[in-house]
């Protein structure tokens, strides 16, 4: 078991294929910890292994894999890039010690990056920045850097000069220590002479390093102003000072898919980044005395751990992943403070890719699972029942597409319990049920993340999932006011039935839904009979009259009406008061509403004037507009049937820059050409 100075947590960030996985891949297997090399484009990575995941080359979700590099263990973290699955990167984000973002050579920072970036800042993250691809043809190291400085705040500054691009990358120039790296077999790195067409460069990269490390520190900042320099150890334990304190960015450089340059990679993690006793005190709340608590990541305080991730494995069962804050975790029971609840496990596990490894005890940074616990799901705190404390978790990434779900071959129980295994493991899949469409609605963070749910299910419990567009809840109501008579009379040998009733109905203000006023003089009907007239009504502007949608905002006066003494029942009152509704809606003007959403969306600047053209295409309403940070966010009032998929075109719009959320706001009249069309479609229907 190591110490905890030994320990080093690190999360990969990066937009997709920026080659976060095939990095982490090289670093595994230029430790030993990997036989052998594998590739994403080949299905082969041992971080990408679910079949989607092999299927479209993307990470989908986090993978968690470990290494040992000079007697130190490194916890990798390999998070998704894409958009669809980013609700596992802000989990991951929360329990990792510091970040390595990886930029493409070749293509440079892409705007998706922002959202990596804006992680690093939000959990102060001492990061490093790995140029990758350096062996791509249009490589160009200068072009990428100068992109990484215009495009965050991280304070970036080259650690690790390249000798050579494209097939010419042979070597990196070490800055601080002012020698050359060059490539030798199994990512190892052998020292050599600085090239000398590259001296004069370095020395300008290594001046440029040495103030960007004095200005962090007042001594430092002294030192350098009069004597013009700093030694090699000042340097260096001024660049990991400020590092550790996420003040500085170190940029290095690589090649992951050909290995070169992996071990520059681990030496600048193991010497610059923290280990988990060098971060700051994690802050939680105790539950019972509600005061804040403190724990620093060292093996004597009290145990307590972050649950960050659930997985449904076919053979161990639920898997519980979590990253331990502090303390030392060993036994078989620990306390859920946010559950309040005491849980037993079995054996504890690291976990390497797909594979699960037997470890007796943990300590702070290390990360861990446990299978089959029954009450602990994501977000969750784990601790020592004397020392109880409660970490915060964010909330999941609101879903912003949602499609009715049913089953293929008509297996719906298979299908719904299958969705509930997996809500367990993915906090932003919803299950709802529509009471007024009579739909189950599915709903998720993008349209890829619903068709990976829906492969996830087919591999895993082998039944289909079909999606289609919601039907949208419309709603139907009346502008005139109208009398009408309701007659239902029925012989048919034997006693027959006689209801008669004469209603006034005329609309109430939007939202006040349904009135009923019994106006009945004498006994022309019964006091018996009278509410059935109501029931008959409330039962047919349930099903509508124009379209099929429940009708709404109504006041109908009951005024008059006759009965029978021997044929008259509760039954034929309640057809007589649905007859006379019918009959008064078609003449009193009928529309219909359909529901309005707020809807905000934040964008960059640049695409402020698109979105709002396009937010007027769909009948929105532009409220207003906001700053936030380097983003615009836009309020508008537009309706439901507008944005069902709103989330693809956005996306599409922006870049992926774009987010945005919805409630529900009001109902409103349906304009005359649209209405016209939906009762026609609804026509069609009842006609078949």
């Amino acid at each position: 078991m190591q110490d905890v100075q030994h320990i080093r947590n690190v999360i990969f960030l990066g937009h997709g294929n920026s080659g976060k996985s095939t990095l982490a891949e090289a670093l595994l297997f230029t430790a030993g910890t990997l036989k052998r090399m594998g590739k994403v484009d080949d299905g082969t990575s041992s971080m990408d292994f679910e079949p989607e995941e092999i299927k479209r080359q993307i990470s989908i979700s986090t993978a968690f894999n470990k290494l040992t590099w000079q007697k130190n263990d490194v916890f990798c973290i390999d998070a998704p890039g894409d958009d669809n699955f980013f609700n596992e990167t802000r989990l991951a984000a929360l329990v990792a010690d510091s970040a390595i973002l990886t930029v493409g050579a070749e293509m440079g920072v892409r705007p998706q990056t922002e959202k990596f970036i804006d992680l690093i800042k939000e959990h102060n993250l001492p990061c490093m920045i790995c140029v990758t691809k350096m062996d791509r043809e249009r490589a160009n190291f200068q072009k990428t850097v100068d992109s990484i400085k215009e495009a965050t705040d991280l304070n970036p500054v080259v650690l690790y000069l390249p000798i050579g691009a494209e097939d010419q990358f042979k070597g990196v120039v070490d800055i601080v220590a002012g020698k050359a790296l060059l490539f030798a077999d199994g990512g190892k790195a052998e020292a050599d002479a600085v090239p000398a067409d590259m001296v004069d460069e370095v020395d300008s990269l290594r001046e440029a390093l040495m103030e960007s490390v004095a200005e962090t520190e007042d001594e430092l900042i002294e030192k350098f102003l009069e004597e013009g320099t700093l030694t090699e150890d000042e340097l260096m334990t001024g660049l990991v000072a400020a590092i550790k304190a996420a003040k500085i960015t170190p940029v290095c450089v690589c090649a992951p898919l050909v290995n070169k340059g992996s071990s520059t990679v681990l030496d600048a993690i193991v010497n610059l980044l923290p280990s988990p006793d060098q971060r700051p005190p994690r802050i939680g709340i105790n539950p019972k005395t509600k005061d804040t608590v403190e724990r620093p990541g060292i093996t004597d305080a009290p145990f307590s751990a972050m649950v960050f991730k659930t997985m449904a494995d076919p053979f161990a069962g639920r898997l519980t992943i979590f990253r331990v804050v502090s303390g030392t975790l060993k036994g078989e029971a620990f306390y859920n403070a946010s559950k309040s609840t005491s849980e037993r496990y079995g054996q504890l596990f690291i976990m390497s890719g797909k594979e699960q490894k037997p470890v007796e005890q943990a300590i702070p940074g290390m990360i861990v699972a446990v299978a089959k616990l029954k009450e602990s799901t994501t977000g969750d705190t784990l601790c020592d029942e004397a020392n109880p404390v409660v970490y915060p978790a964010p909330e999941p990434l609101p879903a912003v597409i949602a499609y009715a779900v049913s089953a293929k071959k008509g297996d719906e129980e298979k299908l719904f319990s299958s969705i509930a295994r997996l809500l367990d493991e993915d906090l932003t899949l919803k299950l709802t049920r529509e009471q007024q469409t009579h739909e189950t609605l599915i709903s998720g963070v993008g349209q890829v993340h619903l068709e990976v749910v829906g492969e996830k299910i087919k591999r895993k419990f082998g039944v289909e999932m079909e999606l289609r567009p919601p039907r949208v809840p419309y709603r139907e109501t009346l502008k005139g006011k109208v009398t009408v008579q309701g007659k239902h009379k029925k012989q048919s040998g034997g006693r027959g039935q006689f209801g008669d009733c004469t209603i006034e109905m005329e609309p109430l203000s939007r939202g006040e839904q349904f009135e009923f006023v019994d106006k009945i003089v004498g006994g022309v009907i019964p006091q018996q009979y009278r509410p059935a007239v109501e029931k008959g009504i409330i039962e047919a502007m349930e099903r509508g009259v124009i379209a099929g949608y429940p009708f709404v905002d109504l006041k109908v006066t009951l005024i008059d009406g006759s009965y029978h003494t021997v044929d008259s029942s509760e039954m034929a009152f309640k057809v007589a008061g649905s007859l006379a509704f019918k009959k008064g809606v078609i003449q009193a003007n009928p529309v219909l509403l359909e529901p309005i959403m707020e809807i905000e969306v934040r964008v960059p600047k640049d695409f402020v004037g698109d979105v709002m053209g396009d937010l007027n295409s769909r009948r929105g309403r532009v409220l207003g507009m906001d700053s936030k940070d380097r983003y615009e966010v836009v309020n508008a009032h537009v309706p439901q049937a507008e944005i069902l998929l709103y989330a693809l075109d956005l996306t599409s719009m922006t870049g992926g820059r774009g987010t945005f959320s919805t409630k529900f706001s009001h109902y409103e009249e349906v304009p005359g050409q649209i209405a016209e069309k939906i009762i026609a479609e609804y026509k069609a229907e009842t006609a078949e």
